[in-house]
């Protein structure tokens, strides 16, 4: 197919863009004020600082206006590490079925203190922890094919760990079925 140059029409915008190797869906258009905009991201679900900073280069700001958003939804309470801890713990736990071992890996590559993690990994609770280990064992086991019990143990094993759990947790469980 072929397409005429008069019958593709660009606005001026997108012209000049074009002219100085712009393209115009890359151009920040100061449609709100990041701190606005950091609110509403942060008000959507809970966020950790890290994200926030990210999100706010992302929109352009500079480093000093970067650092005074982050104080300032700090103050008001829309960035709050510990919270967010919690919140992230219990919902990939819950939801996921994550063990603590890829929770804390993950909140870690997220920039959440060492604080913060262990309270937030103390939301999980133990017994609930260990049911949920001993019916993924259960529920891993009736998928495993492998006939020698020893190939068997190491690949359910394997599976658990990738998941997160403890390997001395992970064989309590096995031995107990």
């Amino acid at each position: 197919m072929y397409i005429s140059a008069s019958s593709v029409s660009l606005n001026l915008n997108e012209q000049e863009d074009l002219k100085s190797g712009m393209d115009s869906s890359s151009t920040i258009r100061p449609t709100a004020d990041p701190l606005e905009k950091a609110r509403r991201f942060c008000a959507y679900q809970e966020r950790a600082q890290q994200e926030v900073r990210d999100k706010l280069y992302e929109w352009g700001c500079h480093q000093e206006e970067v650092e005074n958003i982050i104080i300032a939804l700090i103050e008001e309470n829309f960035l709050n590490e510990e919270r967010f801890a919690k919140t992230y713990a219990r919902g990939k736990f819950r939801i996921k079925k994550w063990g603590r071992q890829k929770i804390k890996a993950s909140l870690k590559f997220k920039k959440i203190s060492d604080s913060c993690i262990r309270i937030g990994l103390a939301e999980i609770n133990d017994h609930e922890y260990r049911a949920v280990l001993e019916e993924l064992v259960e529920e891993r086991s009736k998928k495993e094919t492998e006939k020698n019990l020893l190939r068997r143990n190491y690949k359910i094993v394997s599976y658990l760990m990738s998941r997160g759990f403890e390997p001395d947790l992970i064989w309590d469980c096995l031995k107990s079925e």
